[in-house]
């Protein structure tokens, strides 16, 4: 057990100091706040509002409807012409408009559709909805007026249904909120697994290329040496996920209490809302727990891979393949689950341990007990413990062979032989 301590504390050390990990700690955080906000920023500035001609035939559009219309919104405008319409259609662009539209004479009962903005470009889908809906406001109050409607009639019938899933056992909890941090929790994790597992794979390639292995082992038993290998490495991730945990409430703090603007206040008020909308120290436990045990789950088979093969990194890609699908294929999964988090393919993915680092870490926001009953989840947690138990034996065999063999190509059906032969 001394022996296996000083290669977790070894492969610890030797990776929280370098200079790559210091810099990813905290260039991940600001690079993930600045992509979402230089995002938005970006967009909000890149929209591009149009000022459209539009030829009105049918007369409906009178001068104080369009008026009103154009004083709603800072959108797009539009501006109506009822005269002739050839010399719009010939010089719109000289006159400063982005493109027309021609309303045909038609009677107001029949409705007017199909309309086309026709432009000597292809317009985007964003500013056309915003014509669209500008029309469409206009279109409603003439209909409106024909019909006898005033405007306290007309506002009663533009009201709408607002629809919102409510759980009745977690009355705190929300769809969207749920789906956001679901998505960032499994995506975290898949990232994580791929990342700090090929550094696993990695890791025992170059000991083994270098033969320090072979020295390792006449003191250590090899499968001491491939756990320590995969505790020590998972610690690194489990340290940068905490650094990465305290940075996000070190900037809530320091937001929530420079708050002096009413735009701020409402923001962090924003924040807490959400943070109050879900469990928080259960969402942090199982993500630290789901991604220990997924990583435990996966980097033993990459160490597996990684003590097979020697130093032709295509050999390793190669045999790394299948294992990289089923990570890759949790995320399919994960997706699907969040659009039906009680659905039979969300519950059989959460248990599975192949899949349930990430699909059970996407549900769990949902609620528990409401969306995930407190007996699944202590069955997908007994299930994965049971699975890196079975996946770290099954590999400790096949690194046993795999670290001390040099000059061969290896296959999943050699491995398998090392793995089930009888010692």
């Amino acid at each position: 057990m001394n022996k296996t301590w000083l290669v977790i504390k070894r492969e610890y050390l030797t990776r929280v100091k370098k200079r790559t990990f210091i810099i990813s700690t905290i260039l991940f955080p600001l690079l993930y706040l600045a992509l979402i906000f230089g995002t938005s920023y970006i967009a909000a500035k890149s929209s591009k509002n149009l000022r459209v001609a539009v030829i009105d035939s049918s007369g409906y559009f009178n001068k104080a409807v369009i008026h009103e219309s154009n004083l709603q919104d800072s959108s797009s405008r539009l501006e109506y012409f009822t005269g002739n319409p050839d010399s719009v259609i010939k010089h719109y662009d000289e006159m400063g408009y982005d493109g027309y539209i021609v309303i045909p004479a038609t009677d107001w009962e029949k409705g007017i559709d199909n309309l086309a903005l026709k432009s000597n470009k292809t317009q985007g889908i964003g500013p056309v909805m915003q014509v669209q809906g500008k029309l469409n406001r206009v279109w409603t109050k003439i209909k409106s007026e024909k019909l006898g409607l005033d405007e306290s009639k007309r506002i009663i019938l533009d009201k709408k249904i607002s629809l919102h899933a409510e759980n009745v056992t977690d009355k705190n909890s929300n769809a969207q909120v749920a789906s956001t941090i679901g998505y960032v929790c499994g995506f975290l994790i898949y990232f994580i697994l791929l990342i700090y597992g090929a550094q696993v794979m990695m890791g025992v390639m170059e000991e083994k290329t270098n033969r320090i292995a072979e020295v390792m082992v006449s003191s250590i038993r090899p499968f001491q040496l491939m756990l320590g290998k995969i505790v020590g490495i998972s610690m690194v991730a489990l340290t940068q996920f905490i650094l990465w945990i305290a940075f996000i409430f070190i900037i809530y703090n320091v937001t929530a209490s420079a708050s002096n603007s009413d735009m701020m206040s409402s923001v962090v008020g924003g924040v807490q809302k959400t943070f109050s909308s879900i469990n928080l120290p259960l969402i942090i436990f199982c993500f630290a727990f789901y991604l220990l045990g997924g990583f435990f789950f996966y980097s033993s088979l990459y160490a597996a891979i990684g003590s097979a093969v020697n130093e032709d990194m295509r050999e390793a890609q190669s045999l790394s393949f299948p294992v990289t699908m089923l990570v890759i294929f949790s995320i399919a999964l994960m997706t699907a689950a969040i659009a039906d988090p009680t659905g039979k393919l969300a519950f059989w993915a959460s248990i599975i341990p192949i899949s349930s680092p990430i699909v059970m870490m996407a549900r769990i926001p949902f609620g528990v007990p409401g969306t995930v009953p407190w007996w699944e989840l202590g069955l997908s947690m007994a299930l994965l413990i049971g699975g890196f138990i079975f996946t770290t034996w099954f590999a400790g065999k096949i690194y046993r062979t795999g670290i001390l063999m040099y000059g061969k190509k290896p296959s999943w059906k050699e491995m398998m032989k090392w793995a089930f032969r009888k010692n």
